[in-house]
This record gives C-alpha cells, sequence and structure tokens, in this order.
C-alpha cells in the first residue's frame, strides 16, 4: 500500500495533517508514503484529478490501483484504522 499525499504551503489542513502523518509514518515504517506539492507538482495533480480541497491522501494498492480518498483534516486515529485494515493491499 502506498499513500499519495497532495498538498499545499497556502493550506491550513495541511499544517495540521504534516505531524499526524510524520507520527504515523515513524510508527509504521514499512508504509510508503509520497508528497506533492499542489502548486508544484502539476502532472501528479492531473494524473489524480486532485482538485484544491487539501489536503488530499490517495491510497494505492500494490498495483497502483486507487482504492480510497480522503480530503481535508482526517483524525490520525481513522488513518491507522485504514492503514491497519488495507496493509496487504
Amino acid at each position: 500500500m502506498k499513500i499519495l499525499k497532495f498538498g499545499a504551503k497556502w493550506c491550513p489542513g495541511c499544517l495540521v495533517m504534516k505531524p499526524r502523518f510524520k507520527e504515523i509514518e515513524a510508527n509504521n515504517p514499512w508504509l510508503k508514503t509520497e508528497y506533492y506539492d499542489f502548486d508544484v507538482a502539476k502532472d501528479m495533480v492531473e494524473k489524480y484529478n486532485i482538485n484544491e480541497v487539501l489536503p488530499t491522501f490517495v491510497f494505492l494498492d500494490k498495483n497502483d490501483k486507487e482504492f480510497l480518498r480522503l480530503q481535508g483534516e482526517v483524525e490520525k486515529k481513522k488513518i491507522i484504522e485504514i492503514i491497519n485494515k488495507n496493509k496487504e493491499k
């Protein structure tokens, strides 16, 4: 499983989510994550149809197929539940 994280410097919710994800990543070193800046990574923003509702988290299975998308501030507990439930994907 891989999580694509889309955010921007001007996004208040992104600032809230940054330390949450840092903690999740530290506790799950096997988890693959990639961060893309909405204003810089236009190719990825276009590829995944990311709109200005940020942050956006795109969950991909091992075949890089999207199976879940979350937007906005998400509780750490909910993200951990999703990761644990889908870690074999």
